[in-house]
């Protein structure tokens, strides 16, 4: 009967300790379980490498290089993630921005050869939905004798599904540049030149650092960089085109803008001449576009000990 008693409090007590297997402490006020939840906002900037703009480069499209910082423009999101034991989090985040460029901005820089005087530019609304992993690997390290640290750095790997909208402004007007066609895609004598499509897939890859601001918050900044697999992100991509193909293959108010649009250097100078097969862009590498932010997340399902 004693025996029964014993084994009957050792299993009680055994019981009302969090298991290994299920749950490990946080701190003295709360214990996570293997899997807790992160919900979070983000706000920051987004940014782009394409072929307008940018710096006084001719076609290289990194960070370094290629971004010229001016252009940088606001963004906000939102994410919810599964994060397994600080270790490994799956990510699931919506993001919204702006980017833009302008070869106006080359003005200054002697260097830039022909490109401020194509005098092309373009803006474009994106929204981003991206699934990711976030992998800590300093939280694979044995901390049963010490605290874990508060600050964890971070890489970030992941796949999104993003929409775009190339425009440019004539006369004080907007207008949406895919449906122009200013390279000749979808015409005959351009065959190899197929229209974009305005949804596409994208890679992410990124860095950041998080920071347990408390047992329920904390905080992240992370640089974020898309790759895309189109080179019109900003509309601009080969060569220039004859001018009268326009006529032919689009309605005649959309023709007008068309030629207006897809050749901009007589703006700058009446007298500058193009040809068809005349460079317009660089083809050698895809567009991307990039952003950094700040989060800030809340935990949910780190109970009370």
């Amino acid at each position: 009967m004693r025996k029964i008693i014993f084994l009957a409090l050792v299993c009680s007590t055994a019981l009302s300790q969090p298991l290994n297997a299920q749950y490990y402490f946080y701190n003295d006020k709360y214990y996570d379980k293997d899997i807790v939840l992160d919900l979070g906002t983000s706000f920051g900037m987004m940014n782009c490498l394409t072929d307008l703009g940018g710096k006084k480069t001719t076609g290289i499209k990194n960070i370094t290089e290629g971004v010229n910082w001016k252009n940088s423009r606001p963004s906000f999101g939102a994410y919810i993630m599964a994060m397994y034991r600080e270790k490994i989090g799956l990510r699931l985040e919506a993001t919204f921005g702006e980017v833009n460029g302008a070869d106006s901005t080359l003005k200054n820089e002697t260097s830039a050869g022909s490109r401020y005087e194509s005098n092309l530019s373009f803006k474009s609304r994106i929204a981003d939905i991206q699934i990711g992993l976030e992998i800590h690997p300093l939280m694979f390290l044995n901390y049963d004798d010490v605290e874990p640290p508060r600050f964890s750095p971070y890489a970030l790997i992941g796949a999104g599904f993003y929409s775009f909208d190339p425009q440019a402004q004539l006369n004080g007007q907007w207008y949406s540049l895919q449906p122009l066609r200013t390279e000749g895609q979808g015409f005959s004598e351009y065959a190899d030149r197929t229209p974009y499509k305005l949804s596409q897939f994208n890679i992410a890859a990124g860095l950041g650092v998080k920071y347990e601001i408390s047992s329920l918050f904390n905080a992240r900044l992370e640089v974020n960089h898309r790759f895309l697999f189109t080179d019109y992100l900003d509309d601009v991509s080969t060569t220039y085109i004859d001018p009268s193909l326009f006529q032919r293959y689009l309605p005649a108010n959309v023709a007008t803008v068309a030629q207006q649009l897809h050749n901009r250097k007589r703006e700058l100078k009446p007298t500058a001449v193009t040809n068809p097969g005349d460079q317009r862009g660089s083809p050698n590498s895809n567009d991307a576009f990039f952003t950094v932010q700040l989060k800030v997340g809340v935990i949910i399902g780190r109970p009370k000990r």
